[in-house]
């Protein structure tokens, strides 16, 4: 494949992470997860179990999608420092795979709801209780270990501003989505009231844009080129 065809290919999952991982990370929990009430959330779980699991769904593809975009970016960023671009994948990999261990408690909360007979030695409120308390520890898994994607795109987000062949304002607004990430994770951990849920929000004017151009402008494959065959990724 070409660069204009990873580059493409790139956009279109970006395109469908963003759309799978909004619906299994944002609108599911929304609507299932009552923070204060276990009855009331394992109701909605009971209520629309299809739904619940299609959230579940939607992030495993975002996780495919997000394993396979470490990849393709690795190759488009290489060029401008095959080090710095491998590092960034590796960041990314770890990312997707923590938030993968997170999810697997959300999914566990279908078993504890589920009436298998080995939970019959629980009441009904506690196990209401344990499948409200297994959606918190997935929110919170989820969240506390943001600062490797941060970190991933704070590198991407450099590498594309001192690349030549992408504009220079999509690495600074990565840097920036990436930062967000970053400053929040550690917030979570230190100073949990300032972990503001629009520190990630930061990241969605460069990922959008960012979506757009890969899809519509491409990348300047001459620039490209160039810089592939004097850097040490390529063959000069």
């Amino acid at each position: 494949m070409n660069v204009q065809t990873y580059a493409r290919i790139a956009g279109a999952l970006f395109l469908l992470s963003f759309v799978a991982g909004g619906f299994g990370e944002g609108y599911v929990p929304s609507k299932f997860i009552v923070s204060s009430d276990a009855a009331a959330t394992v109701a909605n779980i009971k209520g629309s179990e299809f739904t619940f699991r299609l959230g579940f769904a939607g992030f495993l593809i975002e996780s495919m999608c997000d394993a396979a975009l470490a990849l393709i970016f690795y190759v488009l960023l290489s060029p401008v420092n095959k080090n710095v671009s491998l590092l960034a994948a590796f960041l990314g990999l770890i990312s997707t795979t923590v938030f993968a261990v997170a999810e697997l408690f959300c999914f566990m909360a279908l078993h504890i709801v589920g009436g298998a007979g080995y939970l019959n030695s629980f009441s009904a409120d506690q196990l209401n209780t344990l499948a409200l308390l297994s959606l918190k520890f997935y929110t919170t898994g989820g969240m506390i270990f943001t600062a490797y994607c941060g970190l991933a795109w704070i590198l991407r987000g450099c590498l594309m501003f001192y690349s030549g062949y992408l504009p220079k304002f999509l690495g600074v607004l990565m840097v920036i989505g990436g930062l967000g990430f970053f400053v929040r994770n550690f917030l979570l951990i230190l100073a949990p009231a300032y972990a503001s849920d629009m520190l990630l929000m930061l990241m969605f004017p460069g990922g959008l844009l960012l979506t757009g151009w890969l899809l519509i402008k491409d990348v300047d494959v001459g620039k490209w080129e160039l810089t592939w065959r004097v850097s040490p990724a390529g063959p000069a």
